[in-house]
């Protein structure tokens, strides 16, 4: 078929329109998609977090001494932090136990537990491990001597007194429970000549899986912080976290990078990083729970510090603190909105 000038003219004019129909429809159904994203997206706003009073609770628990259990430093900085919850206007619990150890000891246990707005259903859950290594396994010497544990161990606890210091001061409408699990870091080393045995870690957070101290006590989720004190540290999306949490995961490390912190919180995916506290309280209590640990991704492994004698007071960095308290404390408010 032949088609005269005008028709095809009419035909160009009507394939143009349609085209620009096409264009305009689909502008449309993106611009809509956007809308839709940013109403779903969580909105943040930078929460004031003081990391000069953080850092200073981390040198208040590294001046005790190495916290294992069973020595005297160890009931002394427990003493300490239970008073500092309590004084921020948190019911405490202390929740004490005898747990045994990979090498037959029985270690005398306390896990510290802080309650905001007990009567709240609406809860976050908030944690880290208070005890430190009781052996430098990954140091050249000293082996047998335990660690300052400051940024193993106190970064996490400084952070989230200074967390539960501003809760107390703007008073935000949501329950929040900060828990200082015990016995985290006696697990069995590698080159250990006893058989191997699973479960050795963690022993303070296990226990209080097993034994909340509420019946059927949930949280709507949980943040770990273990090793967030260093400088240049670098939070990668760990495994556990995204099997377990995998919206919250997203959640905090979105809210970190709209303050700022993205240059911490990366946008990596890690693999497993080993047995940590956020593992128990996901497959035996059910809440969904991350895990915001230095980890190298480039290396597979944690900082070099780790394990050693050189995890004192001078690893710990405050713009780090500040970028993990931010990112913690924006989140709570979220929620409570």
């Amino acid at each position: 078929m032949v088609l005269n000038g005008s028709l095809k003219i009419k035909i160009a004019l009507l394939g143009i329109s349609i085209f620009l129909a096409a264009c305009a429809g689909e502008a449309e159904k993106k611009e809509a998609e956007k809308t839709k994203i940013k109403k779903e997206r969580p909105q943040v706003a930078k929460a004031d977090f003081n990391a000069d009073s953080a850092y200073h609770y981390i040198e208040k628990q590294v001046a005790f001494g190495p916290r294992v259990p069973n020595t005297e430093a160890h009931k002394a900085a427990g003493y300490y932090l239970a008073s500092k919850l309590q004084s921020f206007g948190f019911e405490l619990t202390e929740q004490k136990a005898v747990v045994k150890a990979f090498n037959g000891e029985k270690l005398n246990i306390i896990n510290i537990i802080g309650e905001y707005r007990a009567e709240l259903n609406n809860r976050i859950l908030l944690f880290a491990h208070w005890d430190t290594r009781p052996f430098a396994d990954q140091a050249e010497e000293n082996q047998d001597h335990p660690i300052d544990g400051a940024n193993d161990g106190a970064s996490g606890v400084g952070v989230l007194l200074e967390v539960a210091r501003q809760i107390q001061i703007k008073q935000p409408n949501i329950g929040v429970d900060i828990i200082f699990f015990d016995a985290e870091d006696y697990g069995q080393p590698n080159q250990s000549s006893y058989k191997r045995l699973a479960g050795t870690w963690c022993l303070g957070s296990q226990y209080f899986a097993n034994n909340p101290h509420k019946a059927n006590y949930s949280a709507n989720f949980g943040i770990l912080l273990d090793m967030v004190g260093a400088k240049d540290a670098r939070f990668a999306k760990e495994a556990i976290s995204r099997y377990y949490a995998p919206l919250i995961v997203e959640r905090v490390w979105k809210n970190a990078l709209a303050l700022g912190h993205g240059n911490y919180f990366i946008n990596q995916a890690t693999n497993h990083v080993g047995e940590d506290d956020h593992l128990y309280i996901n497959k035996i209590l059910n809440i969904p729970s991350i895990d915001i640990i230095q980890y190298d991704p480039s290396t597979q492994g944690f900082a070099p510090h780790w394990h050693t004698h050189d995890d004192n007071m001078e690893v710990i960095d405050k713009n780090t603190l500040n970028a993990v308290g931010e990112t913690v404390l924006a989140t709570i408010f979220q929620e409570a909105k």
